[in-house]
């Protein structure tokens, strides 16, 4: 009962007209992007402009020169699309849809289904002879394959996971501790005003650094095939 009180933070209940809207702050993210409208473009744009640049020119490099053209656009959105959605979370009030497993494995479970069915069904022969490292021994042939199949099998689960877990992780304690304020005094309240902001500091970082991870190692993932 205690761990159910404690996570039901992060469960706001937002109803009007009869609708639930908490997952709609999942789409604010999207009027936030800088759109060319103008001759000279924003220094907004200019930012978000190199930020795609970088990320392309590194998915690119990770997915291979020889693989089909554009592919490096499904991992750029789904880069943008969490750390928005990261950053969202960490306005007051705002429901915090990545740190909930029904968003992280909708996006991380369609994505590694898609690239073994289209790895198992094109290239049969490469993932066969992935699932055995090159130089195993003989004897153990078989237990590197169970490995290999239990590793590819948990994939999606471990994608979720991570960043479901740092998101929250931090959310968690930022709000343990603000519940802790009223009873402080007004030098123990300063001092857990400034813990507070280094948090939110850190949890900006984190926010960055999750959706850049979750969106290499998809890339990752589908350079195997």
């Amino acid at each position: 009962m205690m761990m159910t009180s404690l996570f039901s933070v992060f469960d706001p209940s937002t109803n009007i007209l009869g609708l639930s809207l908490n997952w709609l702050s999942t789409f604010i993210g999207i009027t936030m992007i800088p759109t060319i409208f103008w001759l000279i473009p924003s220094r907004s744009s200019i930012i978000w402009f190199n930020i795609i640049t970088t990320l392309h020119k590194e998915f690119k490099l990770l997915i291979g020169p020889t693989k089909n053209l554009g592919a490096t656009l499904i991992f750029i959105s789904l880069f943008s699309l969490i750390l928005f959605n990261n950053f969202l979370g960490l306005f007051p009030y705002v429901f915090t849809s990545s740190s909930h497993l029904s968003m992280t494995l909708a996006l991380a479970l369609p994505l590694w289904l898609s690239f073994m069915i289209y790895g198992w069904f094109n290239h049969t022969q490469h993932m066969f002879a992935h699932l055995v490292p090159q130089g195993t021994p003989a004897l153990l042939m078989p237990f590197m394959v169970c490995i290999e199949t239990i590793s590819n099998m948990i994939r999606p689960g471990t994608l979720a996971v991570r960043l479901a877990a740092n998101m929250i992780a931090g959310h968690l304690l930022l709000t343990l501790l603000g519940n802790t304020g009223p009873a402080l005094s007004a030098m123990s309240a300063s001092l857990l005003v400034i813990g507070q902001i280094a948090l939110l500091i850190l949890e900006a970082a984190v926010a960055m650094i999750q959706a850049y991870v979750f969106a290499v190692l998809t890339t990752l993932y589908a350079s195997e095939i």
